[in-house]
């Protein structure tokens, strides 16, 4: 497949991805499908997540697969002086470079942030690191997980009853993934008033502390720790999952209006009386009494026929689905959320511009396919092709077949 070098916003960007598994390649797929330029430059053994399953198709496991669309691999060395050379001579027409080296690698190569500033002081470089470089944990690696643990989420996920439970998806390494995508396009809008690049830190440990929204702002205001509340929204009352006589919903209340619409809706308007429950702040005080009241109604009732009725009287709710039915629920289908090429189907870019669409120009990359594509275009010959693939410093195409 040849590369388009038109369309999307972000044409005309060349990224060199040094990354592997989550946060580089999430924050590099995000400007791929927009338009990006993406060498996504992979060590010998290739990005460990190709082999993270099952399950597996096309020879890759699905979890490198959803997160390497719209990308070019090579495979290249660079522990090596010649796979340095070469990344070098890559640099010399990028705009960014991203990387989630241990901390230290860079600079123990001698491509650290500051040799790289000096010699090509327009570029952009971004680090995705676990914790950042300094303090007690400065250097160590970054585990989404593990992070979780440290950094509150966890201890705010649960039930008493459960225990902490981890959030089911990887949110820190995805956000912070994101966030490394704004920092990029920051620093991309500041060099064009400057001319000059910047170095860039994303670190784990930091994006995992800047979401736990609304939790570190109620202990700055009154010093406590969260209480394990299960589904319960800590601020709010009724904002939590209630069973119905087909399945779970979910009914989230923001304001005291809402909760009368509430209870008007499913002929409980007495409710809204009850001195109990008159404002918000009493209905978090009697949480249980109100959440019996309403489960006792909400026992009665079709799951998703309730839904339709709340939120067409203005009152938030939704039932509660695996990912099976959401892609197949036709919103889906209208907002163009799934995407379909050849043997490929993923999640689209959920950012939809007036002009410049999202594309699917390449299938996720089969280790080192591009590489004597890409060589060629930074000035390397056929010879001298055969000869980096020869000395290994260049792996060569679809080793993970081999």
């Amino acid at each position: 497949m040849n590369y388009e070098t038109s369309g999307g916003t972000m044409a005309g960007l060349r990224v060199i991805d040094l990354s592997r598994v989550l946060g580089g390649p999430y924050c590099t797929q995000i400007l791929a499908d927009h338009g990006a330029d993406i060498v996504k430059v992979e060590p010998p053994a290739g990005d460990e997540t190709r082999y993270w399953g099952p399950p597996f198709l096309d020879g890759n496991a699905a979890y490198f697969i959803g997160v390497n669309r719209n990308k070019r691999s090579i495979g290249l060395d660079l522990a090596s002086e010649g796979g340095r050379a070469v990344l070098l001579r890559m640099l010399e027409g990028a705009d960014v470079l991203i990387e989630n080296f241990k901390i230290g690698t860079m600079e123990r190569w001698g491509i650290g942030a500051e040799m790289l500033a000096a010699k090509f002081p327009a570029l952009i470089h971004c680090r995705i690191s676990g914790f950042g470089a300094e303090g007690p944990h400065g250097g160590d690696p970054g585990y989404d997980i593990i992070v979780q643990a440290m950094s509150g989420l966890i201890a705010a996920t649960g039930s008493k009853a459960g225990g902490p439970v981890r959030i089911g998806v990887p949110l820190v390494d995805m956000t912070t993934g994101l966030y490394a995508a704004v920092g990029i396009l920051m620093a991309l809008s500041e060099r064009t008033r400057s001319g000059r690049g910047q170095f860039i830190e994303t670190a784990l440990y930091d994006t995992a502390l800047a979401i736990m929204h609304p939790h570190a702002a109620n202990f700055f205001v009154h010093g406590r720790a969260p209480d394990l509340s299960g589904n319960d929204h800590p601020n709010l009352s009724p904002y939590t999952l209630f069973a119905t006589a087909t399945g779970d919903i979910f009914v989230g209340v923001g304001n005291d209006g809402t909760f009368g619409k509430l209870c008007r809706e499913i002929g409980r308007a007495d409710l809204a009386q009850d001195p109990r429950f008159a404002r918000n702040q009493d209905r978090v005080a009697n949480r249980e009494a109100l959440c019996a009241a309403l489960g006792e109604v909400f026992a009665g009732h079709d799951a998703d026929r309730l839904c339709a009725r709340l939120i067409g009287a203005g009152v938030p709710a939704g039932p509660v689905r695996g990912i099976d039915q959401a892609l197949a629920d036709p919103q889906s289908g209208i907002n163009g959320m799934v995407i379909e090429k050849d043997w490929y189907r993923g999640v689209a870019s959920p950012i939809h511009f007036s002009r410049d669409k999202a594309g699917l120009r390449h299938l996720p990359p089969r280790f080192s396919e591009h590489a004597s594509e890409l060589l060629a275009e930074f000035g390397y010959e056929a010879g001298e092709i055969e000869a980096l693939m020869a000395a290994s410093v260049v792996s060569r195409p679809c080793r993970e077949d081999s």
